[in-house]
């Protein structure tokens, strides 16, 4: 029988395996706390018929859910449920200003990662989509403070301004790139980059860094072009 052990904050938690449900929220099992904006039960683990299921109890908050090769993705919305298959499964969420990720570890995995080595250029792909180089720019600017966090844990998302300042970007050069990366993600099927004239822009950013962070579209590694010169692209 697979066994599954979850990670936060460099804490394990290890959930049964004999029908009893593992919670994750404000008063779960695995209690993040100090955050109004988090759902008392906002995620839950069960095991049936041999799976380990991750299920979204909460009413308003998305997860990104990721294998550690970054190559499966799933937007987890509240009501619905996916299947733990593999070996390591990367969680992200944000809370208000607030992004979080907890790391399933699974043994006895019936899939696993299939990595491949992406070419040494300056852009990079994704499905069929390219980013160039001043365009992840912006997401690690964005993604920032989870890619110098050791492990897992919880960071703040940056504002526009202050992701622009760190590029030396106006703050409207730096939302036109926005709207440029999260047109090019919505194009491939990443979903909650593109809503109605009521859509903060607060949580497009939040699902951008959960997506870039969870994919692995961004690692630590490509910190450095932080501080790159700036292009002279549009």
């Amino acid at each position: 029988m697979s066994e599954l052990a979850v990670e936060f904050c460099g804490e394990w938690f290890r959930p049964s395996a004999d029908g009893e449900a593992f919670d994750v929220g404000r008063d779960g099992d695995l209690a993040i706390e100090d955050n109004p904006y988090l759902h008392r039960r906002f995620l839950r683990i069960t095991h049936e018929d041999g799976i380990w299921w991750l299920a979204n109890v909460g009413s308003l908050i998305s997860a990104t859910v990721c294998d550690a090769g970054g190559g499966v993705q799933s937007w987890l919305s509240p009501g619905n449920r996916l299947p733990l298959v593999f070996p390591s499964t990367s969680i992200v969420f944000t809370a208000g200003p607030t992004t979080y990720e907890i790391t399933a570890r699974l043994r006895g995995a019936p899939y696993q990662e299939i990595r491949s080595e992406d070419p040494d250029s300056g852009a990079t792909t994704i499905g069929m989509i390219t980013f160039t180089t001043s365009q992840k720019q912006l997401i690690v600017a964005l993604c920032e403070p989870m890619l110098r966090r050791d492990g897992t844990g919880l960071s703040e998302i940056p504002s526009s301004a202050a992701a622009a300042a760190r590029l030396g970007w106006a703050t409207t050069r730096f939302n036109r790139k926005l709207d440029n990366v999260c047109d090019k993600l919505d194009r491939i099927g990443v979903k909650g980059l593109r809503g109605g004239a009521g859509a903060l822009a607060t949580n497009r950013r939040a699902r951008l860094v959960e997506y870039a962070v969870a994919s692995r579209l961004v690692t630590g590694a490509d910190l450095p072009l932080l501080d790159q010169g700036d292009e002279a692209e549009a």
